[in-house]
């Protein structure tokens, strides 16, 4: 049987028309001889400053400070007259804050706007489409923006040590709110105004599943993140345990407890009131490092939100605070 012939068929040369890719590359331009060098080098060093700027204080060697650890890579949209007022009052960075073009004025309209104006923030005139579409855009369809809404920097949240140092630097006994794995925004909004409302010294929550500063909690918080701390742990047993060296005293909530809140001897002191999670409450470790355990004497229901059983846990040592301080 006769060989099959190749398809391709015998390789043929160029002929002379490939001669200018076997003669080698001329030699390369200096540097500063290209027309496009210096627009290239202009790009490089803003794009290099903007990512000095984006680093954390402690990696520009200026010194660690009390916001530590970055939040979200992307800026967000906060809404609503209250929190974007509390977030101004904070000084909390912004870049633009926009109002409806057509907005009935208030007190709060007005000092937003003043408050803005000081601070530089550029302020933009939009119309209710325009505001409901960057509201959709950033993950907020059909928010209730009230005709203002402000672009805030990625939150920054404090290291959990700093945290510790000004609670105990305060002049009342300490008191911090840690969250075991609080995974929905609204409650830690909540809480953050409950713990405000009764004089604690900041929020403690893991970095790991657990729910961060997004707009949905500030929006819940009526603005109170913008002026109480928010500390990451990277292990919360671990920063527990830290805290108790330090001398404070960790109590965790749940039904099962072996102490009545209201008989709760420890509220009078530095404490780390522990709330767990919505659905499986306080893990095994962290329930493990409480000093003790207290249970909020309820009837006619299982159990409480978390956010709502932190609210009445914080009222409660406040009360018993305030009696101490009165000799009562």
């Amino acid at each position: 049987m006769p060989a099959k012939k190749s398809k391709k068929g015998p390789t043929k040369g160029s002929g002379g028309k490939g001669r200018r890719s076997l003669e080698g590359k001329k030699g390369t331009l200096p540097a500063q001889e290209r027309h496009w060098y210096e627009g290239k080098q202009r790009r490089a060093a803003k794009k290099a400053q903007a990512t000095q700027a984006q680093r954390p204080a402690g990696a520009r060697g200026e010194g660690a400070g009390r916001a530590r650890q970055d939040g979200p890579a992307v800026s967000e949209l906060l809404i609503g007259r209250n929190p974007v007022v509390e977030a101004l009052r904070a000084g909390v960075p912004a870049t633009r804050l926009f109002m409806l073009n057509s907005l009935d004025s208030d007190d709060r309209v007005t000092e937003a706007a003043r408050l803005a104006g000081d601070a530089g923030v550029d302020i933009v005139e939009v119309n209710r489409a325009e505001l409901d579409r960057r509201c959709e855009s950033n993950g907020q369809p059909g928010a209730a923006h009230q005709g203002i809404a402000l672009r805030v920097k990625p939150y920054r949240y404090w290291h959990h040590s700093d945290l510790l140092e000004a609670a105990l630097g305060a002049d009342e006994p300490a008191l911090i709110v840690a969250l075991d794995g609080v995974t929905d925004p609204h409650n830690l909004g909540a809480i953050a105004r409950s713990a405000a409302a009764f004089g604690a010294n900041g929020l403690l929550i893991p970095e790991r599943r657990a729910a961060g500063v997004t707009m949905t909690a500030w929006k819940t918080s009526a603005g109170t993140l913008a002026r109480l701390p928010v500390a990451q742990a990277t292990n919360l047993t671990r920063a527990l345990e830290e805290y108790k060296k330090a001398g404070l005293f960790v109590v965790g909530l749940d039904a099962d407890g072996d102490v009545r809140l209201d008989d709760l001897d420890l509220a009078t002191g530095p404490i780390v009131v522990v709330v767990g999670s919505e659905g499986k409450g306080l893990s095994r470790l962290v329930r493990e490092t409480c000093d003790a355990i207290a249970s909020i004497p309820i009837t006619g229901a299982e159990s409480l939100n978390a956010s709502v059983a932190a609210g009445v846990s914080l009222y409660e040592v406040a009360r018993r605070r305030a009696s101490e301080a009165s000799g009562e």
